[in-house]
């Protein structure tokens, strides 16, 4: 918010619902500030505890009075922050580190430092729009008091934060620059752009030049992305107020209005995130970040008028010069629907650590859309999955990611961080829908390797009726090569083109191989009979996640063929295998090993085989017909899909032969044609 735009916000209150409806948001939040008593406590608990859940609150109501002020210029929410942040200024120089503190960097207001950064991202805007409003003493006090301890303790106490290549590292340098600006003390906005030395070698700059590939995507995948963008965004609209000669938003060829538009396109049609790496599966970009950095890549980037689509979705603007201008242009009828697109995203500054592939058949309303990982480790919230691949469908997961194993800020559950689980769950390449050889994750799950690495982009074709992705890993086990054909393909007598999955393994020696497929929905029906375990449940394994897994029930396949339907969210998705020799299967869920209750409910069937030379997984799955609970019928239960043969000219190039609806149809896969790899006829 500018002095220059308090007038238009305030016209534009009153006239466009979008930011009048975000206001009131705001002003019921305040005046519920108003109306508590200051609680400034004595920091204590660690995440979801009570002092951290008050001290966010303060930094909300702090952020949320400052709005308040400017529209209404009602003193007592000017006075309101002057007496909270004295309140602050008189404890915070004799607050030790955090007593809550864990392996993380310690705060003083909170137990990690990341989660004082953030606090004072929002207080320093709260303060600056009351500035004028507070007497000169108060603000000495508040300054000398708190705003430069807290710069002394973030620049130097945190300069290993400050200086590092990572989300806590930007949001360190957003609050550094933000109140190194309002409170006009430039080395420390040098800080902020150019590290803790000033000497260009670390600081926002690098950052964007590092954390971001060519194409906008974010290092540690699209959650972290979604987090990352706040301090990325803020901090250039900062830049770009006090110091418009440096044209921070066409840094980098314009690299963060890319970066939100791979933000954008990193979720499905609903809006939320593939939840690859360490994520948690709640966000969506409906949060707080997303609804900021969508404003301000339209008001002060470049107005496309899918963002405007994104922001009537997100149902909410920031009250702020770019929300005025995002409200005013729907209001104006500019909105159009956001273009989810087909694509690779490459990964690394410079491109070359393989990428995020995406593909997406359908309107927003009920998209298709296949997402095959193919990107670096993404730091140390990667996960031990090369190649693993999402399928979403009907507004709905079908073969999903479990993301994080945590349970945010609910302090109960491990103090509100990530539980072991993590580590000996989420991040093992069983809990993923890609291969495992001899039940040993990727690395062996060692961070280090898999950083040194990275998977290679090796085809992409997008078309109206053929699309795919395919790619190689050839590092996460010693002596065995991976690759991954997906693909989106049209069949003429087919509702929506089938998904097409070509694993391969390739070694000189025999290995026991998995391939996993993790899904949403209930089995309706398999070309084999199933028999669970019903007086007994045992653990499918010692480690690597496999003690986590009960083995539900185990079938031998008599023949090198067969299918599995499962239901979902009211449609069916049957998916037929074809393998060089009869497969085991298996069916498990989670919940093996875990005394606590700590993992969520999730169900696979696990598709297992030995081989040498090149081991071959293939898997179509066709998604078909509805069931309407509320007239009790049921359409195209059956698959329209039969007799899957395999014609090989060898372990790269063969055919897949089927009966779609009667009518013999053929897919030809050739794995040295990058440009054409997949034909129909």
């Amino acid at each position: 918010m500018t002095k220059e735009k308090v007038s238009a916000i305030q016209q534009g209150i009153r006239q466009y619902p979008l930011l009048s409806a975000s206001y009131q948001e705001v002003l019921i939040q305040a005046d519920a500030a108003l109306a508590a008593p200051i609680n400034v406590p004595v920091p204590k608990d660690g995440g979801g505890g009570v002092t951290h859940e008050q001290h966010k609150k303060n930094y909300a109501n702090i952020f949320n009075c400052g709005i308040v002020y400017q529209i209404t210029k009602d003193i007592r929410y000017a006075n309101y922050i002057r007496d909270i942040l004295l309140n602050y200024a008189s404890q915070y120089e004799k607050w030790p580190l955090h007593p809550a503190k864990k392996e993380q960097e310690p705060g003083r207001i909170f137990w990690q430092n990341l989660n004082d950064f953030v606090w004072q991202v929002y207080t320093i805007q709260g303060y600056d729009m009351v500035y004028d409003a507070l007497a000169v003493k108060d603000r000495q006090q508040i300054e000398t008091h708190l705003f430069k301890p807290i710069l002394h303790f973030f620049t130097v106490d945190c300069k290993k934060t400050l200086d590092w290549i990572h989300n806590h590292g930007t949001w360190c340098l957003a609050a550094v620059g933000m109140t190194g600006y309002v409170l006009n003390q430039p080395e420390y906005v040098q800080m902020a752009l150019k590290g803790s030395k000033k000497d260009g070698k670390t600081g926002y700059m690098v950052q964007l030049n590092e954390l971001f590939s060519p194409d906008g995507y974010y290092a540690e995948g699209p959650y972290y992305q979604r987090y990352a963008m706040l301090p990325f965004i803020i901090l250039a609209k900062t830049i770009n107020n006090y110091q418009p000669e440096l044209k921070i938003f066409d840094y980098r060829n314009k690299i963060l209005s890319k970066a939100m538009n791979t933000t954008l396109q990193t979720t499905y049609t609903n809006g939320f995130f593939f939840p690859i790496n360490d994520a948690i599966k709640d966000k969506s970009f409906k949060s707080p970040e997303i609804v900021l950095g969508v404003n301000i890549a339209y008001a002060d980037i470049a107005p496309e008028p899918g963002l405007l689509d994104v922001a009537q979705r997100q149902q909410r603007v920031t009250v702020s010069d770019a929300g005025l201008e995002v409200s005013k242009a729907i209001s104006e009828g500019k909105s159009q629907p956001f273009d989810y697109i087909s694509t690779w995203f490459t990964d690394g500054a410079k491109g070359d650590q393989g990428g995020l592939g995406i593909l997406r058949h359908g309107d927003n309303k009920d998209q298709q859309c296949v997402v095959l990982k193919a990107a670096s480790q993404g730091m140390g919230h990667g996960h031990f999955d090369r190649l693993n691949m999402l399928y979403y469908d009907n507004n709905v997961e079908m073969f999903f990611d479990y993301g994080a194993s945590r349970f945010i800020n609910i302090e109960s559950k491990g103090g509100g961080g990530y539980l072991k689980e993590n580590n000996t769950w989420a991040k093992q390449t069983i809990a993923h829908n890609t291969i495992v050889a001899d039940r040993t994750s990727h690395f062996k799950g060692k961070l280090k390797d898999a950083e040194l690495t990275a998977p290679k982009i090796s085809g992409f074709k997008n078309t109206p009726t053929i699309k795919y992705l395919y790619a190689k890993e050839d590092k996460a086990y010693t002596g065995i090569g991976l690759s991954r054909l997906v693909g989106l393909v049209s069949v003429p007598e087919l509702d929506k083109p089938l998904l097409v999955d070509v694993f391969q393994a390739q070694s000189n020696k025999e290995h026991h191989y998995d391939l996993p497929f993790w899904y949403k929905g209930h089995i309706v029906a398999a070309s084999f009979p199933i028999t669970a375990n019903t007086a007994e449940l045992r653990p499918f394994g010692t480690d690597n996640g496999y003690q986590h897994i009960w083995n539900v029930a185990a079938m031998q396949t008599k023949e090198n063929t067969g299918f599995v339907s499962i239901l979902n969210n009211y449609r069916f998705y049957t998916t037929y295998f074809i393998h060089d020799t009869p497969l085991k299967i298996n069916l498990v869920r989670t919940g093996a090993n875990d005394p606590y209750l700590n993992l969520t409910e999730a169900n696979g069937f696990i598709q297992s085989a030995k081989g040498k030379g090149v081991t071959t997984f293939v898997n179509l799955t066709e998604t078909h017909g509805n069931v309407s609970p509320g007239n009790e019928t049921v359409v195209n239960a059956k698959p329209s899909v039969t007799h899957l043969q395999i014609q090989k000219k060898s372990d790269r190039k063969f055919s897949l032969i089927f009966l779609a609806r009667e009518t013999q149809r053929r897919l030809d896969i050739d794995l040295d044609d990058n440009d054409n790899i997949i034909k129909i006829q």
